[in-house]
């Protein structure tokens, strides 16, 4: 199984110009709202046609513009959910699934609908309407629909969006279930970097109709190779940089000099160290350690967020270096110690951006 996909589409704002190729498996479209991602998914199916480029999925063509071809709907053998489910609110879950076998035999029809109950454990909802279903089984029989025309590529437009977290977690784990037994390519669409790093094999990042990343999805959230990529992918803490040496190089905005655990580039631009990836200094630490003051706390129920000057205490809360989030058992037990507090920044965490 292949999808290959090099398109252009002018939109309102931005253009989107996109290619990429990937196989078995999920590949992530992260991006903020707006991006271009759920556009891609729409050039792929036929519901949008692209003003240029070729869409080939397994050796069929779907989208040629110099050749003329533009595939209909209908014979792509694509399966689609939508962000919304899109569900037919006059038909039973069983009619909702079986919509796209018409053409099928009537016992054919109803083994594979059959199939597809149980598959995605629906036993018990045949005969309700998607108005009498929650929000996570309108999922599961939308996600049904998808699979009974045994699509050869499963396009997948932020089906958690409208889930608490949950119903969230749960159809996570049960997505990925379904998923590893599914022999064609999968694309997902999300803003969430969580759900991204958990379901998706590859990822490509988006932004303004082009791809920032894209790649193995563990290498580009350790590595990102661009601020945008860093950013879509959750970092928080970004500074101006200047080369020192190879290993060393003074982060300005945070007025302090690190050292690095790679070779600094001369072209060097920028530095970034996501806010888990602080840690406070223990007595091995020898680099890379710097006394600090909690300008603003922001807790949640599991997490707290610190912002923290470095060097010396702002006396205006809004300023503020550097974001260090920890647990709250980790904030119990370092709120009450005396100040200042000394963190350390793993010269191995630090990534580096050079000039574009």
């Amino acid at each position: 199984m292949e999808l290959f996909v090099d398109i252009k589409k002018k939109l309102s704002g931005f253009t989107l110009d996109v290619s990429f190729e990937t196989k078995k498996g999920v590949l992530g479209l992260l991006g903020a709202s707006g991006s271009g991602k759920s556009m891609t998914l729409k050039c792929i199916a036929g519901i949008e046609k692209p003003d240029k480029g070729r869409i080939i999925l397994n050796d069929r063509v779907l989208f040629d513009s110099d050749k003329g071809i533009n595939m209909p709907c209908r014979l792509r053998k694509v399966g689609y959910l939508f962000q919304n489910y899109a569900l037919f609110p006059n038909m039973t879950v069983e009619e909702n699934i079986g919509f796209a076998l018409n053409d099928r035999h009537k016992e054919e029809r109803k083994r594979i609908v059959r199939e597809k109950i149980e598959m995605m454990r629906l036993e018990g909802l045949e005969k309700r309407y998607p108005s009498q279903l929650s929000g996570g089984q309108q999922q599961r029989v939308a996600l049904a629909r998808a699979l009974t025309i045994e699509p050869e590529v499963l396009l997948l437009d932020e089906p958690f969006s409208a889930l608490d977290d949950h119903l969230r977690a749960f159809l996570t784990k049960q997505l990925i279930d379904t998923l590893s037994d599914y022999k064609g390519v999968t694309l997902f669409v999300t803003h969430n970097m969580e759900e991204a790093y958990k379901i998706c094999d590859g990822l490509m990042v988006l932004k303004g109709g082009s791809a920032e990343a894209l790649g193995d999805t563990i290498n580009i959230f350790e590595r990102p190779p661009t601020v945008a990529a860093a950013q879509l992918t959750g970092c928080k803490n970004f500074s101006k940089a200047r080369y020192l040496s190879q290993n060393e190089l003074m982060a300005d905005d945070w007025g302090i000099k690190l050292v690095t655990g790679e070779i600094i580039s001369k072209n060097i631009d920028t530095v970034g160290i996501r806010a888990n990836y602080i840690k406070e200094a223990s007595e091995t630490n020898s680099e890379n350690v710097f006394p600090c003051w909690p300008s603003f706390v922001s807790e949640g129920p599991f997490r707290v967020t610190i912002y923290l000057s470095i060097g010396k205490k702002k006396t205006n809360s809004e300023k503020y270096h550097l974001q260090w989030e920890i647990s709250k058992e980790k904030w119990f037990h370092i709120k009450d110690t005396p100040l200042p507090w000394k963190i350390y920044l793993n010269p191995e965490k630090i990534m580096l951006f050079d000039k574009g």
